[in-house]
């Protein structure tokens, strides 16, 4: 057998020794996160067990790849532009009263409806559902949907983030006439055809009907190395959760626009409806803009938006998609 060349030998273990050790840096990170998200929700040890078992089921799961990630703010100056100069000013007791936990949300709609009224809740963030603490990523559609299941919260459907955006909540509004006997990738180029035309004349974002730059998480950069998405050369350059105040949408939502994209839930049957009580769920679809997005407005995005079949699959899929700016909230019913 013909040997390897020394340098090739001594290359090799310098990358797998800073493999081990990026790979244990992102470990100590995460189990610092997840200390934290305990304490800040009030979660129990049980709860925490299983979030913790999908974690150390990825390598890849984390707040981005420490390696290369470079975050533009910290979460101490974010939290200075905090209502109340901290994560505690986001606290609502009307709002926990009502969705029974933490930095969450009630969805209603405000023309028939009030907050006490709402059968399902949002979280205000993205997860971890912290004020201050950097959004998750690297995490696939089947993995968010555990996560959430972990604490008795669901995927959301699709037209529930909408409304969530939008600031009213609508009855669902799927076409699947338009889904029957066709290809889920042609299902879902029919139904958001139709769906984008219905509102494209009432277009609006969580911030207000005219878009604005500045006004949400989007002021970042891609890394320099970031070529064709991998997790070795792209920095999860994301903000602290609620670093921009006035990027909420009039439910109460924070960061719903900008910072990381978000997974969710489209059905394209009435089987495959989270908001029904279905585990075995419909097609990815990714909601909201990224953390460029002020800079590098890749496609049309507004709050009722549906975007194409990117990267589609099942949603509990084991290969579903993951990248480095791609995160997910969770939902919970509440009646």
């Amino acid at each position: 057998m013909a040997r390897l060349p020394l340098t090739l030998i001594v290359t090799l273990l310098a990358l797998m020794v800073a493999g081990g050790a990026q790979a244990q840096s992102l470990a100590e990170r995460n189990a610092e996160m997840l200390q934290r998200m305990q304490q800040a929700r009030g979660l129990s040890a049980g709860t925490m067990a299983r979030v913790r078992e999908i974690f150390a089921g990825s390598s890849y799961i984390g707040q981005g790849n420490p390696a290369v990630t470079q975050h533009p703010m910290s979460p101490a100056e974010a939290s200075a532009r905090m209502p109340g100069g901290g994560p505690q000013g986001y606290r609502n007791s009307r709002f926990e009263r009502i969705c029974g936990g933490r930095y969450m949300a009630p969805l209603y709609d405000p023309a028939t409806q009030a907050p006490e009224d709402a059968t399902v809740c949002m979280d205000m963030f993205e997860y971890p559902n912290v004020p201050a603490m950097y959004p998750v990523v690297w995490v696939t559609a089947r993995e968010a949907a555990l996560l959430c299941a972990a604490e008795g919260k669901r995927m959301a459907d699709a037209h529930e983030w909408e409304g969530a955006a939008s600031g009213q909540l609508l009855p669902p509004d799927y076409r699947f006439d338009l889904a029957a006997g066709v290809s889920a990738q042609a299902a879902v180029s029919r139904m958001r055809a139709a769906h984008n035309a219905a509102y494209a004349g009432q277009k609006r974002w969580s911030f207000g009907t005219t878009y604005q730059r500045g006004v949400c998480a989007m002021g970042s950069f891609k890394s320099s190395g970031c070529n064709g998405g991998s997790f070795r050369g792209c920095g999860s350059n994301t903000y602290p959760a609620g670093s921009f105040p006035n990027c909420r949408s009039p439910l109460g939502v924070y960061d719903i626009d900008g910072n990381a994209a978000e997974h969710m839930n489209l059905p394209l049957s009435p089987d495959q409806m989270a908001s029904r009580g279905s585990t075995t769920l419909g097609v990815t679809e990714m909601k909201g803009s990224w953390f460029i997005w002020d800079t590098i407005r890749a496609h049309e995005d507004w709050s009722r938006w549906r975007a194409p079949f990117w990267h589609g699959t099942r949603v509990m899929d084991g290969g579903s998609h993951r990248n480095y700016h791609l995160g997910f909230r969770c939902v919970k019913d509440v009646r």
